[in-house]
């Protein structure tokens, strides 16, 4: 019995031997893989041949790669850019100091209108640290606004200075002079700062810095591609020019598809005070427990709370973002 299973375990370690050494040659894979490998090698010296063909492409994949990496670096932006931002002219001591400000006077307003401690306390915080920064967030949004509605046309203005002959320089120094603002201070800031010795297209690209939407930062990748790969610039703006017009459109009309779900939201979240309202002028005594007895501030509180957490979700549903 033992001479059996050691003749099988050695007729499998020969018959393995047999089938990885001498198979590949008897089957013309060996010859195969020499093949394969000389087309390899001549696909290689192919490409190295090719490799000034595809500079242009190498250009545009690294510049795209180098806007991508910059811009995740700046998700924490600081106080000082987020207030350029807004278009305020302040100094980081000066948004402290109008902070403080405001906070105190609602701690002032607190405790003049009765309200308790820590209801003052909460109204300053919500002064001195949530007012100032709401504030900032739409003076930002009502610039980048302004800023969307004037870009197509400036774009527009390059392209036809190009088509006429004019440098690029010389069309954006147009626009500083011609544009309404905020595109007029924007375009004469890379101005400026390709005149103290920036190349242009990385003074086009801190456009996207003062000013963040998609539109300002397609414009820094045209710029600054063709800055770097040369190519028809008119060309290429005019199809950025089309693209920033159909997105718009393409706004406009998410605007007026989503105002009957706007206007829903104000209705719901203004019934509730309305309600409160018409109570208050029929019978005063019966509803005037909620601000005169404890539970009843407490029932106030929370359905305030309540009723700010539903409009803040109603308005994350209707706000599209595309």
């Amino acid at each position: 019995m033992d001479t059996i299973a050691i003749f099988f375990l050695a007729s499998v370690g020969v018959g393995g031997l047999v089938w990885v050494f001498v198979y590949p040659i008897l089957s013309g894979e060996r010859k195969a893989e020499k093949r394969m490998a000389s087309v390899a090698k001549s696909e290689a010296v192919t490409r190295a041949t090719r490799g000034h063909q595809k500079s242009r492409r190498d250009v545009i994949e690294t510049t795209l790669k180098e806007f991508e990496e910059r811009h995740k670096k700046k998700k924490h932006l600081p106080l000082a850019v987020r207030i350029s931002q807004a278009g305020l002219s302040w100094s980081k001591r000066q948004f402290f100091m109008i902070s403080a400000g405001i906070g105190v006077a609602l701690f002032m307003f607190g405790m003049l209108a009765g309200g308790g401690l820590l209801p003052a306390i909460g109204l300053a915080f919500a002064g001195a640290f949530g007012l100032p920064y709401w504030l900032l967030s739409f003076l930002k949004k009502r610039r980048e606004s302004k800023f969307l509605n004037a870009f197509p046309d400036a774009v527009d203005i390059i392209v036809r200075g190009i088509k006429a002959g004019l440098p690029l320089l010389d069309c954006m120094k147009m626009i500083t002079i011609d544009a309404p603002e905020p595109v007029k201070s924007e375009f004469r800031a890379i101005v400026e700062t390709q005149a103290v010795g920036l190349p242009l297209g990385e003074a086009a690209a801190k456009l996207y810095e003062n000013m963040p939407v998609p539109e300002a930062n397609f414009f820094g990748i045209v710029i600054a591609i063709q800055q770097k790969a040369g190519g028809n610039l008119s060309e290429a703006l005019g199809n950025l020019s089309r693209v920033l017009r159909d997105r718009k459109k393409m706004k406009g009309k998410i605007q007026a598809m989503s105002q009957e779900a706007k206007a829903s939201a104000g209705i719901i979240g203004a019934l509730p005070i309305a309600v409160m309202t018409l109570v208050w002028m029929s019978s005063p005594q019966y509803i005037s427990l909620l601000w005169t007895e404890p539970l009843g501030r407490l029932m106030l509180a929370a359905s305030a709370v309540w009723m700010t957490m539903g409009v803040l979700v109603m308005k994350k549903m209707i706000n599209f973002d595309f």
